[in-house]
Order: structure tokens, then sequence, then C-alpha cells
């Protein structure tokens, strides 16, 4: 987990809340305490996907290629918010981030919250589209950016 979130942060820093220095300063027993915290589901959740073994014992089989996670807002009972959004760039375009979207969709529904919504960045029309193709819609609430000012996010939901 901790070689995906640091392959995520280098690839999209502008997408996350910490940055790669910040992510490496952690020790690995923290990454493992956030493993433990979001597997058992309650109120916030990840999701991985693995890389598929092309053949068994190769390198990449078991390497984690994929993150969503989805967390319960109090304030809004019926609401999961996806956060963490992530596909290592050789597979976007599979159907990997469906698949992903539907576990959280499914852990969402479970626990009786039947919306979804995400923030993405202004300007980050590839993930734009994306989400559009799985049925998410602009809400046209705008938000700044939670660590660079100058920049906004837009907010989209769909049902789960």
């Amino acid at each position: 987990m901790r070689a995906l979130r640091l392959e995520m942060l280098a690839d999209a820093p502008l997408a996350f809340l910490e940055t790669v220095a910040e992510a490496a300063a952690r020790p690995h027993g923290e990454f493992a305490q956030r493993v433990r915290h979001s597997a058992h589901g309650g109120d916030i959740a990840a999701f991985v996907a693995e890389m598929p073994p092309a053949n068994p014992g190769s390198p990449a089989a078991g390497r984690l290629v994929g993150h969503l996670g989805g967390h319960a807002v109090p304030t809004e009972p019926g609401l999961t918010v996806i956060f963490a959004v992530y596909v290592t760039p050789a597979l976007r375009g599979t159907g990997l981030l469906a698949d992903l979207v539907e576990q959280v969709a499914a852990w969402s529904r479970a626990a009786g919250r039947p919306e979804l919504m995400l923030e993405v960045v202004v300007g980050n029309d590839r993930a734009l589209r994306a989400y559009q193709r799985l049925g998410f819609v602009d809400t046209g609430v705008r938000v700044p950016h939670p660590r660079v000012p100058a920049l906004t996010e837009l907010q989209m939901r769909r049902r789960a």
C-alpha cells in the first residue's frame, strides 16, 4: 500500500492531500495502521485493485494498481464521499475505475447511503470525463482546493 500511495502522489500531486515527501517520511507502521482501519468498513473503507497475474510468479503479479476510498459524512447521513481515486497510468481506460467505483457504491448502499460524491480539480478534463461516463453529474458547487488556494475543485454526485 505504501508503494501505491507514493506512486499516486508522484503521478498526480494535485489530487491528494499530502506530498510524496510527507508520505515517504511516514513509518511503515502508520501505513499498516491506515490499512487496518479502512479494512473494517464502518464509516471509512478503501478498495484496491491488484495487477492480474500475466503468468504465475511474475514480479508484477499482486502489485497494487488502483485505489479508491469512501467515507461517511456525519452531517449528511445518506452520502458517501469518494476520495483518493487512482488507477496506474498503464491501466487507465480499461474499466478498472468503474470496478472500483462499483465496489464503493455497493459498500455505500449496504450502509444505507444511497448517494456518492467526489471532487475533481477544475481543468482535469480526463478525470471529469471518466467520472461523467460513470454517471457522476457536476452539481455546480465549487470549492477551493484544500492545499493549493489558486485551484478550484468541482463537486460531482451520483446514485450509489
